[in-house]
């Protein structure tokens, strides 16, 4: 995702004639290929080193560039961005930051700054504190906000070394594990069950601002996107919870002052229109390559050329070449992201998902119909499906080890194909929707699979 989104990032420096050094330790990239043809420039120099700030420092000072973009390389490259310019070394050579500013990344990254931001807008973020030793974090999650909690790192990647803690021992062990990734960690309250959704919202130094896509989660919060199922656009949502989590959207991030590309991700309570901010991501992420590819609005082109100084409106569309950026794309189609997941090859590893993301790849399938994009996706994943099977994918846990309604209640890389048996076995969408909160309307046209597999036969 992030090798697409420095592609696109090296293509739009390169169409305003703007020299591009690139810094990536992967040389399996398209972004790091030499042998580049006139439509698709590549960067003039490479340097295949890893992104640390010493390293990022001494590249500086060779090639002494004007300006640097520190949102194209995922979480990595940010904080290496962030330590830079607290460290006063990016001022010191004259470097400017392109896009979003430094003290906006922060205020995203730091949930103390980012909950006062959101206050002085009367939005509010799931009940959170952050802690800098266990002690501390103890106390918040016995006192302050109570159990069960999420304890995750702060400014870390893929949820790395979060979970949930229901009392003070597990409290203490997760505290310990993301203690060792960060310096900073994250107690949340717990909102297990709510719906997961997100917006990419674009805006540029003029102010303008646009939702280019939204996304919904199939499984309920407490399952990392990255190890879930993500439909987009929403096929939940009611036109006044999609409306008004648009402009609650656009709100935040002209609040925060964002320029370029940045998503904002809620939990939605499935009973009634509550929700809270999770959190902005003020950089392009795993679910912007998905939302390019799903809308066909280049998010990463566009976001480069906003942090040049350009505008949305006289940004012409790259796919019409007509019409200009500044505008929303409607979809008549639908878009599933399903994870894959390689947890086999290890011996002894839990298979159940979490805050914490596990999965190795994913497939993007597009389609009419949920019904279809879920087949497809599902053949993708795993060649030797026909599509959503049941019992005959021979993926569910033995019944006699594992019931299936357990199965059902902890989310495994297989509660998918668990859930279908169930549907095939004549079990209620109720029943499975109290089993596994997944949204009765996934769960009724996974009923229609099921119905269709059973007239076929």
């Amino acid at each position: 995702e992030f090798d697409y989104s420095g592609s696109q990032c090296i293509k739009a420096l390169k169409e305003e004639g703007i020299e591009v050094v690139l810094i990536n330790p992967n040389i399996a990239t398209v972004q790091t290929g030499q042998e580049k043809d006139d439509y698709s420039q590549g960067a003039d120099r490479v340097y295949f080193l890893p992104i640390q700030p010493s390293i990022v420092m001494d590249v500086i000072r060779k090639e002494n560039p004007d300006g640097i973009i520190v949102s194209m390389g995922g979480q990595t490259a940010l904080n290496v961005g962030v330590e830079l310019w607290k460290t006063g070394q990016l001022q010191k050579e004259g470097v400017e930051v392109l896009g979003t500013q430094i003290d906006v990344i922060e205020a995203t990254e730091d949930r103390e700054i980012f909950s006062e931001k959101l206050k002085e807008i009367n939005e509010t973020i799931a009940l959170s504190y952050s802690a800098t030793n266990i002690d501390e974090a103890l106390d918040i999650a016995k006192n302050k906000i109570g159990y069960p909690v999420l304890v995750r790192a702060a400014f870390a990647l893929g949820g790395l070394g979060s979970g949930f803690a229901a009392n003070d021992d597990e409290m203490r062990a997760l505290a310990a594990k993301a203690f060792a990734c960060s310096n900073q960690i994250i107690i949340d309250q717990d909102l297990r069950g709510w719906k997961e959704l997100e917006y990419e919202v674009v805006r540029d130094s003029s102010d303008n601002c646009i939702t280019v896509c939204n996304m919904e989660n199939f499984d309920p919060l407490g399952v990392h996107t990255g190890d879930s199922i993500v439909v987009a656009p929403s096929q939940t949502l009611t036109n006044r919870e999609y409306f008004m989590l648009r402009k609650t959207a656009l709100k935040v991030v002209r609040h925060l002052g964002i320029v370029g590309e940045c998503n904002i991700q809620y939990a939605l309570n499935p009973v009634s229109e509550k929700y809270c901010i999770i959190e902005v991501n003020a950089r392009l992420s795993r679910s912007s390559a998905l939302a390019s590819k799903a809308t066909g609005y280049p998010l990463a082109y566009v976001a480069t050329k906003l942090s040049l100084g350009r505008d949305l409106v006289t940004l012409r569309n790259s796919v019409t070449r007509t019409t200009t950026a500044c505008f929303e794309p409607s979809l008549d189609y639908c878009v599933l992201k399903m994870p894959r997941w390689d947890l086999k090859k290890f011996s002894r590893v839990s298979k159940n998902l979490g805050s914490s993301m596990l999965s190795v790849g994913e497939v993007m399938a597009i389609g009419r119909t949920f019904e279809e994009v879920m087949q497809k996706a599902c053949r993708m994943v795993n060649p030797s499906l026909d599509g959503l099977e049941g019992r005959d994918s021979g993926l569910i846990v033995d019944e006699d080890e594992v019931s299936l309604e357990d199965q059902l209640k902890t989310p495994t890389d297989t509660r998918l194909f668990a859930v279908q048996a169930a549907l095939e076995d004549g079990w209620s969408v109720d029943k499975v929707y109290e089993l596994t909160k997944i949204d009765k309307w996934f769960l009724s046209k996974l009923k229609n699979i099921a119905t269709m597999r059973h007239a076929c036969r």
